[in-house]
């Protein structure tokens, strides 16, 4: 059963949807979805959706929300940071946790791109909270994407932000990049983790997956890399096969 849901966070609403299988059992599984950056609830070709309704066959639950600023919730793009959507996903974490229909020691978190960043700081902060973490193309090193990121872009001197196609990125954001260890916090989730990326991944480097399996991780993690896929698994071969190990994964 799929259905929209809000959550309010700081007094903005994040809205999102919640896949509840229809079973008989009492309480599901869950998975968190956590989109990237200029991403949404869906993510491109409704990569997210297929992935929710692949889960639910299995009866498992999933939630995806779009953060502050992003989608179709509250906000502002230009006051996104990393570490406001980390708080984000910390009142996702408690709400579906509490969730009547969801067994709250069965609860995995899935990024992908920047959500990968953030849900390995999440894991990172309440590993006790988290049975397994799923990193789509992770982009944990954001403070240097970021650079290239500002270098193509436009500053828009009134509104104090970087245009990047139209959505604005403050100060803040890059400023705050900066002072994140990513890879001193994301160490502290010792269970199962599932990378998977992109052999041609040219916006997020496959490094960074690499990193975070050598740096963090080491041998409770598995790097699947899709052969060929670009950043977004932008194709029906490399989309199931990732849906595939996602799915192999959490079952």
């Amino acid at each position: 059963m799929q259905e929209a849901v809000s959550l309010l966070h700081n007094n903005q609403v994040m809205r999102g949807m919640a896949h509840i299988p229809l079973e008989d059992q009492k309480v599901a599984p869950a998975v968190i979805l956590l989109h990237g950056f200029t991403g949404s609830k869906l993510e491109p070709h409704r990569f997210f959706l297929k992935i929710s309704r692949a889960l639910e066959a299995l009866g498992i639950a999933s939630f995806r929300f779009d953060f502050l600023g992003s989608g179709e919730s509250d906000g502002n793009f230009e006051d996104m940071t990393v570490l406001n959507e980390l708080a984000e996903a910390e009142t996702i974490l408690e709400y579906v946790r509490s969730h009547p229909s969801i067994d709250k020691e069965k609860v995995i978190v899935l990024g992908f791109s920047m959500g990968g960043f953030v849900a390995s700081l999440l894991a990172g902060e309440h590993p006790e909270k988290i049975e397994k973490l799923i990193l789509l193309a992770p982009a944990g090193s954001m403070a240097e994407e970021a650079k290239d990121i500002v270098k193509n872009s436009t500053y828009i001197k009134e509104e104090g932000a970087f245009d990047i196609g139209g959505d604005l990125i403050g100060k803040e954001f890059i400023e705050e990049l900066n002072t994140i260890d990513v890879w001193e916090k994301a160490k502290k989730f010792k269970r199962d983790v599932l990378l998977i990326h992109g052999s041609n991944d040219q916006a997020v480097s496959i490094e960074d997956s690499r990193k975070y399996q050598d740096k963090c991780y080491q041998e409770q993690a598995r790097l699947h890399i899709v052969t060929g896929a670009d950043h977004t698994f932008n194709s029906y071969h490399w989309e199931k096969e990732v849906i595939e190990n996602i799915c192999n994964f959490v079952k």
